[in-house]
């Protein structure tokens, strides 16, 4: 991407600081907050302080800007957008049970702090919530929309644990999981946001483009971080992928040209070693290779969006897209 065609953080903040965006997404917090409240007990309780570890709010924001401004402010919408957080927030306690984290968003996971069975259950609790939510549109293709994501998330995830320490995964396979894993909940976002406000099949069909390659931009993103991010602004140590041997794009491309990186993804190293072998990822390139490929991915977004002939936020969408790869959380 050329400089030309960057959005500053600065722009964007402009851009998303409107007073529809701040009462969307204050609306979709108090549904969130009701929701994760909705049982009392030990799961509740679990799912309220996951709630409360926040998050950027994408997701329900890509619901609100994907419908059309005449429908931004309906039920429906705000139950999409609750929805796809829901399920976002129940993928992330999976996760931490799986990855055993002990940490996200620089707080204690459910499963450090309540072990794996309140934790497993939280998750199936706020998943659960999530379809509750959306069903209440009375829409059942919206409701199976978000059923198939459910399912790639889960197939995005197992996938992940077959590619774990294989060096030899190619980046199509890479970028495979990852529209499942990332890719396909951006795109639900998207599509629930354009059907649920009433555009045509063809828009839908669009924003459902845009919002898969923004959710790989997003990923290739996030794995630059956990190579060169600071774990005051994303939350987490360095080097997460590293240690469980998760096969990532900086990581693959590192491999490729350097043996002692190959070796480390292929038998995890300890954790005093971590440090400089993220050094050596960083001088062979890798770092800068994998952000061409996410601002590629970012262009592959905005042509998706020009497809879009309904009366939606195109500006704030694409500056959404162009901030995604330079971030720092």
């Amino acid at each position: 991407m050329s400089a030309t065609s960057r959005i500053g953080r600065g722009d964007v903040l402009r851009l998303l600081s409107a007073p529809d965006v701040g009462r969307f997404l204050a609306a979709v917090e108090a549904r969130l907050e009701a929701e994760a409240g909705w049982s009392p007990g030990v799961v509740g309780g679990a799912a309220r302080q996951t709630l409360a570890a926040g998050g950027k709010r994408l997701r329900p924001l890509l619901v609100h800007l994907s419908a059309p401004r005449a429908a931004r402010g309906s039920d429906d919408v705000l139950r999409a957008a609750a929805a796809v957080e829901l399920v976002h927030m129940a993928s992330l306690v999976h996760d931490d049970v799986l990855d055993r984290a002990d940490t996200r968003r620089g707080r204690p996971t459910v499963w450090a702090t309540d072990g794996d069975h309140v934790a497993g259950m939280t998750g199936d609790y706020l998943y659960a919530r999530a379809f509750a939510a959306l069903a209440e549109s009375g829409d059942a293709v919206a409701v199976a929309e978000l059923a198939a994501t459910s399912h790639a998330l889960a197939q995005g995830e197992a996938l992940q644990m077959m590619q774990a320490g294989h060096v030899e995964t190619s980046t199509e396979q890479y970028l495979a999981r990852c529209a499942l894993k990332t890719g396909r909940l951006f795109a639900c976002a998207c599509r629930l946001g354009g059907r649920l406000g009433g555009l045509p099949d063809a828009d839908v069909a669009a924003l459902g483009e845009y919002g898969e390659r923004l959710g790989l931009a997003f990923q290739v993103a996030d794995d630059l971080l956990d190579c060169g991010g600071t774990p005051e602004t994303t939350g987490k140590p360095l080097g997460t992928d590293l240690l469980s041997g998760t096969v990532t794009l900086p990581l693959l491309l590192a491999a490729r040209s350097d043996q002692t990186v190959a070796a480390a993804l292929a038998v995890p190293p300890p954790a005093w070693d971590v440090l400089p072998l993220l050094h050596r990822v960083a001088e062979t390139g890798a770092l800068d290779e994998a952000r061409e490929a996410a601002h590629e991915l970012v262009r592959g977004a905005e042509r998706a969006l020009e497809r879009v002939h309904g009366d939606i936020d195109h500006d704030r969408l694409r500056a959404i897209a162009r901030a995604t790869v330079d971030r720092d959380s």
